[in-house]
């Protein structure tokens, strides 16, 4: 294999880069991290690498893991590049790039055996064997003029011990910085060239790895949050009202953006209690609406929703998990809102909890949510994690052909006509009533939080109030034929289940590898519907398997502890993974966990 060829408008001499060894190790699956104080630019470096591997056709997964703050504080980043498609962080890192002695201390234990660690020396000195220092700050400090732009220099360094290609490393620069102004490009590429000429310095560093190429030119890269937000436009959302709070802000500020364009209208609330509030009037006048939210906001929200089951109007609420209780860990990742939202609020209303796993499911159920919600007059959780709100991930592009809306039973003019009387809440055999938007002649009507009978007058009669129970909550049973159907992956001869949600897909499709090479298939059903429990699919996959596995990131095993509820029979097959200490699952540590138990 011979070493990226040089470009002659490079400032790489032809005689330099014939330094590189011969041959070299080839790498189709590697990690990047990336770690230093808040500020040092961490984001920058995985954002540029992201950026080049993507042009090389390669799938990349990236992640962040930073503390809620402007600045300061512990701050890392990773981007995973492979020719195969990946949804999860890889369980080693080949080169850790530390800007602080920290991000060596946290790093260096998931640092694979022939990894390297390249930091900063500016301003300390490692003494590890594996380590090798640049002064990256204090030369683009002296020569850029801002030692600011020590992470260009870094990645610069990067791609000469990556083999990475010197043109398309350039080009990714000038993708990335030419839209800041002509002053900004040229100092970032001064700063790439710094850290080029660093490394190139060092005979064995040059080429010490070279980089696949992948098949993936046609895929796109983006994160959960704006899939949503994507799914929702393109599934006819045109109503939506927010409040910024980590890790779902970014649903908002896409929708703020591009959602006007489309005569639709996005705004920031003055809090979470006027968002959902504003989503409910939006709803009840005719629009296709939605929020986005965290913990915290969630607890706000709570009464609101209620209301909305109560009242029949149809939301959509995108609860984007982090750690709790109170605020929590803002920035880190959790699973542990199920329980809150299965128990929603004081008394009983119908809700729905669909759980997307992939980015692909971000998008697609986004607009079944909408679809349900307005057909069945309910609200509807999107039920999603930080990893899979915030980790960026390649997808194929998503099929918007393939987008079907369908607003449920609603009436025009012509079909309150024909009607001897119009209730908002007629009771029907379905189970939902049908619908006349405000403003269409002849659809006056009533609509209260209050029990209320068929034309939305305030009663207390028990008679009423048995039927209109019976009426709202008997959509959870009607409603099921509709709900997202689990994906299954199945290996021949498995006798051991494993059962995830949301992010944990990633990370369970590559420990179902890691088994299956160690003689032990596996079945995988990912819930895509958490509530109502989806019994009839799951209770058959419990029967096919001796023993099942549910893998969640909270402490009490919440989904765990729903199945066991809902399918008792089924209690001594289960067992549960849990983590809860704010990352990620990796593949390996569910892989031993299955093989222990």
């Amino acid at each position: 294999m011979t070493t990226p060829a040089v470009s002659s408008t490079s400032t790489i001499s032809a005689g330099t880069a014939r330094q590189a060894p011969a041959s070299f190790q080839e790498l189709s699956d590697l990690s990047v991290m990336i770690g230093g104080q808040g500020g040092d630019g961490t984001l920058t470096v995985s954002d540029l690498l992201g950026r080049y591997f993507r042009r090389r056709g390669l799938y990349v997964y990236s992640s962040r893991n930073v503390l809620s703050r402007i600045r300061g504080g512990h701050a890392d980043a990773s981007v995973r590049a492979s020719k195969l498609p990946v949804a999860a962080e890889k369980a080693t890192v080949n080169l850790l790039l530390a800007f602080d002695h920290e991000a060596i201390d946290i790093g260096r234990a998931e640092l694979d055996a022939d990894g390297l660690i390249l930091y900063d020396s500016s301003s300390f000195q490692s003494d590890a064997p594996d380590a090798i220092g640049f002064p990256f700050a204090t030369l683009v400090g002296g020569q850029v003029g801002q030692p600011i732009y020590k992470n260009t220099a870094a990645y610069g360094a990067i791609s000469i011990i990556l083999g990475l290609d010197p043109i398309l490393t350039s080009a990714v620069i000038e993708d990335r910085f030419q839209r800041r102004g002509a002053e900004a490009l040229e100092k970032n590429l001064k700063a790439l060239e710094i850290g080029r000429r660093l490394a190139l310095d060092r005979p064995e560093l040059v080429g010490r790895w070279s980089v696949a190429d992948g098949d993936a030119h046609d895929r796109i890269l983006i994160t959960g949050n704006h899939a949503v937000a994507l799914g929702f436009v393109v599934g006819g959302g045109r109503f939506f009202a927010g409040y910024p709070i980590t890790p779902a802000t970014e649903v908002m500020e896409y929708l703020m953006r591009y959602l006007p364009a489309l005569h639709g209208v996005a705004r920031q609330a003055e809090d979470e209690l006027a968002a959902i509030n504003m989503i409910i009037g939006a709803s009840y006048a005719g629009a296709r609406v939605m929020t986005s939210t965290s913990g915290p906001g969630l607890s706000l929200m709570t009464e609101g929703i209620g209301h909305a089951g109560a009242a029949e109007i149809p939301i959509v609420v995108a609860d984007c998990q982090r750690v709790g209780p109170s605020t929590g860990e803002p920035t880190r990742h959790e699973q542990s809102d199920l329980s809150h939202l299965a128990n929603l609020g004081h008394g009983e209303f119908p809700r729905l909890i669909l759980a997307p796993g992939t980015i692909e499911d971000c998008f697609q159920l986004t607009g079944q949510a909408l679809n349900l919600a307005e057909k069945w007059r309910l609200p509807v959780i999107l039920l999603l994690d930080q990893a899979l709100c915030q980790n960026a991930v390649t997808a194929a592009p998503f099929d918007l052909s393939a987008a079907r809306i369908d607003r449920g039973d609603r009436l025009t003019a012509e079909d309150l006509q024909k009607m001897t009387r119009y209730g908002y809440y007629q009771y029907s055999a379905q189970g939902f009533s049908p619908y006349a938007p405000p403003g269409t002649p002849g659809g006056i009507a009533q609509v209260t939080g209050n029990e209320h009978d068929e034309m939305g007058h305030v009663s207390v009669n028990p008679v009423n109030r048995a039927k209109m129970m019976e009426k709202r909550m008997g959509k959870m049973v009607e409603v099921v034929p509709e709900l997202p159907s689990p994906s299954l992956y199945a290996m021949e001869g498995a006798r051991t289940g494993i059962i995830g949600y949301g992010s944990t897909w990633g990370p369970i499709r590559e420990a179902q590898e890691i088994l299956r090479h160690q003689d032990l298939p596996t079945t995988f059903y990912q819930a895509r519907t958490l509530f109502p429990v989806p019994t009839p699919s799951l209770g058959p996959f419990l029967d096919s398997v001796d023993v099942a596995f549910i893998v969640e990131h909270n402490y009490t095993g919440q989904f765990a502890r729903l199945v066991r509820e809902h399918l008792p029979e089924h209690h001594r097959k289960l067992r549960s993974i849990v983590k809860y200490d704010g990352m990620s699952f990796r593949a390996p540590e569910i892989a031993r966990r299955v093989q222990e138990s």
